[in-house]
């Protein structure tokens, strides 16, 4: 059996958490007078996008409001963002819209808050849901965590049931009444999408190399681009099991809206899957050989047709574009690592895309 490697020592935030301790306290003495944090924690998963505050709420009488919270911030500015911008009042908005039409379990919202001063950022007060997370570092797929060590059958429901977090969404959220998620481009919203995803691109190169392989990548979807986009509902963004809290292994709480779009429903699906794959393919490239009976294309495709009675189409296409998003914040991450002097630059900027191999082999439809 391979050794599990080390997890990579990545920065995530320059803030110090006393002092976000302190100013969460001033500010929800004035949010709900008689209230205090308590037991404020940053979680070890911290990601490098919005960030996380765990904390419990004591009141001076009986308790007025939620005394279990999570707090999500937006990402700090000093910190060599991985996004652009960080619309925290879209996120919020989302999830409530999300909790009025649908049975998807998404975390009861508090406070929206939209003045930086208090933490230096926007940001918003959400229910905390107990359960558990598959993780991103080390990947669920390694062995040693309690998704991989899990049965079959066990991960058979897990999987049957994220499927269908998918299926519930994608039909039951009214599409007119996520009308503010409009990319405000042109075209069909794949299309504004796209001319998103190429404006972020743009952002993540300026000023640095740009990318032969994303290039590539970007040309092959224009000869794949779908002839009929289908459906457009709410997509979720970034759909993927390491975004939702298991009860056992039913979802419990489903989180990360930020990259919630209109666009078909092959946007979420395809980004599920590849999520998958990427994780799959790390762990295979390292030795182990992870869960590869788990979360596979065919078998999701299938799931989700049952469920919705849509057949997923142009899922070349949509498999390409996922690995192409996910290759870009890859190399936002990269150029991130060098701003910090945890890696020196290469000579070839691809060799920061930790997807490569992925990317460049769909490109040349050499993957599936």
């Amino acid at each position: 059996m391979a050794a599990t490697p080390e997890a990579p020592k990545l920065r995530r935030t320059t803030r110090d958490p006393g002092e976000l301790t302190r100013r969460l306290a001033a500010w929800l003495a004035g949010a709900q007078p008689g209230a205090r944090p308590v037991d404020v924690t940053v979680p070890d998963s911290n990601g490098m996008s919005s960030e996380t505050l765990l904390f419990g709420i004591a009141y001076d009488g009986p308790p007025a409001g939620p005394v279990s919270c999570a707090l999500r911030l937006a990402a700090d500015p000093a910190a060599y963002t991985v996004f652009p911008s960080y619309d925290m009042a879209r996120q919020h908005r989302v999830m409530r819209l999300v909790a009025e039409h649908t049975d998807v379990p998404v975390p009861a919202v508090h406070w929206l808050e939209r003045d930086p001063g208090a933490l230096g950022a926007e940001f918003f007060v959400m229910e905390r849901v107990e359960g558990r997370v598959p993780p991103d570092v080390m990947p669920y797929t390694y062995e040693g965590n309690w998704l991989h060590a899990a049965t079959d059958a066990e991960r058979e429901r897990l999987e049957r049931a994220s499927v269908a977090v998918l299926a519930r969404l994608h039909d039951q959220v009214p599409v007119k009444e996520a009308g503010f998620l409009a990319g405000g481009g042109t075209g069909s919203p794949l299309r504004q999408h796209a001319e998103a995803l190429r404006a972020y691109y743009d952002w993540v190169v300026d000023g640095r190399p740009r990318s032969p392989a994303i290039e590539r990548a970007f040309a092959r979807l224009a000869e794949l681009w779908p002839d009929d986009e289908g459906e457009t509902v709410l997509s979720w963004g970034d759909a993927r099991i390491g975004n939702i809290i298991y009860d056992g292994f039913e979802p419990a709480a489903v989180l990360d809206w930020e990259m919630a779009a209109l666009g078909p429903r092959e946007l979420d699906l395809a980004w599920a899957i590849y999520l998958h794959r990427f994780f799959q393919d790390l762990t295979v490239l390292l030795g182990q050989d992870g869960l590869p009976d788990f979360f596979r294309r065919d078998a999701v495709e299938q799931r989700y047709a049952e469920l919705t009675g849509h057949t997923p189409r142009h899922m070349d296409f949509h498999t390409l574009y996922a690995c192409l998003r996910h290759a870009i914040v890859m190399l936002r991450v990269g150029y991130r690592q060098i701003h910090f002097g945890e890696v020196a630059p290469p000579a070839d900027p691809d060799d920061l895309i930790m997807n490569r191999a992925a990317l460049e082999a769909m490109t040349e439809d050499r993957y599936w």
